[in-house]
């Protein structure tokens, strides 16, 4: 901190002191009922900034989620606040989240997810390539002995294991083929078999 960053923090803890002594000096009288009043905006304060903190968790709580209608043969998955479609299945009896992403060909497992449905991600052998935003990855091709969402159930699913970084595992077309309708209506996507 220079010597002009000292000063000018000196002023300005001088004036601030000043003003606070101003204010009692006024409402001295009143003092209860000004000390009342800071301390609830003093927790008013701190509750704006517990909610920001915690915007993330609340979305989640609150974002509705998948619907299964099984009787109907559909599946009906919300669009995100980020404009994404998530989906959650079970890989291997795990439930995984999936973005449902029509630009991948195929299902695309994080090592993380791969590790969690019980995948030996050490054995794995990275023989593929997938081309991807942030340029390209290699990919270890795996069987998944079950891919199921509510009712729909697929065994011997074919899948890919990706090396890279990769926030979520991704759903792609390989698997989307097996509905015979995929349909976004609204803010919904819907899918049908």
């Amino acid at each position: 901190m220079s010597e002009f960053d000292t000063a000018r923090l000196l002023y300005l803890v001088l004036l601030g002191g000043a003003v606070v002594l101003w204010f009692f000096a006024q409402n001295r009288k009143s003092l209860g009922h000004i000390t009342q009043q800071a301390l609830v905006w003093g927790l008013i304060f701190v509750g704006v900034i517990a909610a920001v903190g915690l915007w993330g968790d609340i979305r989640q709580t609150v974002r509705p989620g998948q619907a299964v209608l099984a009787e109907a043969g559909r599946i009906e998955v919300p669009r995100a606040p980020d404009g994404h479609y998530y989906l959650t299945a079970e890989v291997n009896g795990t439930p995984v989240e999936f973005v449902i992403d029509t630009g991948a060909s195929q299902i695309v497992l994080s090592e993380r997810d791969a590790r969690r449905a019980g995948i030996d991600t050490e054995g794995l052998v990275y023989i593929g390539r997938a081309i991807t935003a942030n340029g390209e990855v290699r990919t270890a091709p795996v069987r998944l002995d079950r891919l199921a969402i509510g009712p729909f159930s697929d065994e011997r699913v074919r899948a890919v294991v990706n090396e890279g970084e990769l926030d979520r595992s991704l759903l792609g077309m390989d698997y989307l083929q097996r509905f015979s309708s995929v349909e976004i209506s609204g803010n919904r996507l819907v899918l049908t078999r």
